[in-house]
């Protein structure tokens, strides 16, 4: 089987996957992910086939873990479905070890740390797509699927701790708990490049939202 088919196989059984996906979560996710990775992967000289099956296969826990509400990790369990299916396809074992890889060290909150550029390149694909205007639309997205409030200014002089899938997972939450360290987080030069333009985005809109929301204009 070609590598073009073979993707077109994965990308019909990955998609499978998103059939209940919440819309901040959705096969319109894993798209952008996927393109992101070969831009910068395209930057990296990297192994564009493991890229494109890492990509395609990241996501495909996630809707198991928001049943879970959190307590089954997507990207761990997300590994092992992927392996799973990489082997019926019968794809290279060095292929095979390398897409699992980053699909577990892809997570922020995880503790993998991804060893090879394309891991590398698949997490910062992956954190991109949560930051700039498509990372503000998908925060407020995902706050309304777990019944967040829309904004809690008061949360910055709170002691900062994980509060998902509770109504303090707002917006803002995600962005101070998260989304303002992509950048330092970056492992690729392209990466940081391109968070370091979103970024700036986020922090203007919540400078904005702030005074707007304390109706001082």
């Amino acid at each position: 089987m070609s590598e073009d088919n073979l993707l077109d196989k994965i990308r019909e059984e990955a998609k499978s996957y998103f059939d209940n996906s919440r819309g901040s979560h959705g096969w319109d996710h894993v798209e952008r992910v996927y393109n992101l990775a070969v831009h910068i992967g395209k930057k990296e000289g990297a192994d564009l086939f493991v890229i494109k099956l890492s990509a395609l296969l990241h996501d495909i826990a996630r809707e198991k873990q928001d049943r879970a509400r959190g307590a089954i990790c997507h990207a761990e369990e997300g590994a092992r479905v992927a392996k799973d299916i990489l082997n019926k396809y019968k794809v290279k074992k060095s292929i095979t070890e390398n897409v699992v890889h980053s699909i577990a060290a892809h997570r922020f909150r995880g503790s993998v740390v991804p060893q090879t550029i394309e891991a590398k390149i698949l997490r910062d694909a992956d954190k991109l797509d949560g930051t700039g205007a498509v990372g503000l639309g998908r925060a407020f997205m995902f706050a309304g699927e777990v019944g967040s409030k829309l904004h809690n200014p008061e949360i910055a002089r709170e002691p900062l701790i994980d509060r998902s899938y509770t109504e303090d997972d707002t917006a803002y939450q995600e962005y101070l708990f998260k989304l303002k360290k992509t950048g330092r987080l970056m492992e690729t030069k392209e990466g940081k490049k391109i968070a370091k333009e979103r970024i700036k985005v986020m922090a203007d809109f919540f400078d904005t939202l702030n005074r707007e929301y304390r109706g001082l204009g």
